[in-house]
């Protein structure tokens, strides 16, 4: 493992405690709606077997598992073990284990089959991926034939004058925040570097084309601080 990769893990084993609480703090609740509307966005079918990849404390593979119930059986993969070990309490703690399957894993080499997935969800963990397009082939690897991969990811607002006052919220008053609740400094000041290092949207949307997907959509929301990207296995 690179010394990036493990700088990541660690920052994420650090943040763990205090990681759900800061999503809700610092989108003031957005991220909920974010994550609900990418799994809409799938339009999973019955009976679907689906992949949470860096799925951090289980927000989004929770989300299906309310959407679709014990419809869906979900595998749910993360290198940190911090983050997977709050992630299990939480599925325990909400009964949603019967059919929701927790395992360490590298989003560039996944422990699955070819074609297993009805659809993968990725959510605020691509940016960290240094090989993207390594990542988005091993996505295209285990989804099925006709299947959709999801990626959630923030990016940078159009110019303008939300800009300016998002980017000025961005890189002081969030890494101040950030550092004062989970006490790592370095975490909250890597976030906003890492989405200002993001490619544009429009470019990710062709890496994920030139990576295997068809029909790629994007769609931006919040005014454009988060994207989601909608991918076809055709």
């Amino acid at each position: 493992m690179s010394v990036e990769l493990d700088f990541i893990k660690d920052m994420f084993d650090s943040i763990a405690p205090k990681y759900d609480f800061l999503n809700r703090f610092l989108s003031l609740g957005q991220d909920i709606v974010w994550r609900k509307k990418m799994v809409e966005s799938c339009d999973l079918p019955d009976k679907c077997v689906v992949l949470d990849v860096a799925c951090g404390t289980c927000d989004v593979s929770l989300e299906i598992k309310r959407q679709k119930g014990d419809r869906a059986t979900i595998f749910a993969t993360d290198f940190s073990p911090k983050m997977l070990g709050l992630g299990k309490k939480k599925v325990v703690r909400k009964k949603a284990d019967k059919t929701l399957y927790l395992l360490a894993g590298n989003a560039l080499k996944l422990p699955f089959k070819e074609s297993m997935f009805d659809a993968l969800f990725i959510a605020f963990g691509i940016r960290n991926i240094m090989d993207r397009e390594g990542a988005i082939k091993e996505f295209f690897r285990v989804i099925k034939q006709g299947g959709t991969l999801a990626i959630l990811e923030l990016t940078s607002p159009p110019e303008g004058i939300f800009r300016d006052a998002y980017m000025l919220y961005f890189k002081k008053l969030l890494p101040a925040i950030g550092s004062i609740f989970s006490k790592n400094r370095k975490a909250y000041h890597y976030l906003p570097e890492s989405v200002i290092n993001f490619p544009t949207a429009q470019n990710f949307a062709l890496t994920i084309q030139e990576s295997g997907f068809k029909n790629v959509k994007l769609k931006a929301m919040t005014f454009g601080i988060v994207t989601l990207f909608i991918g076809k296995k055709l």
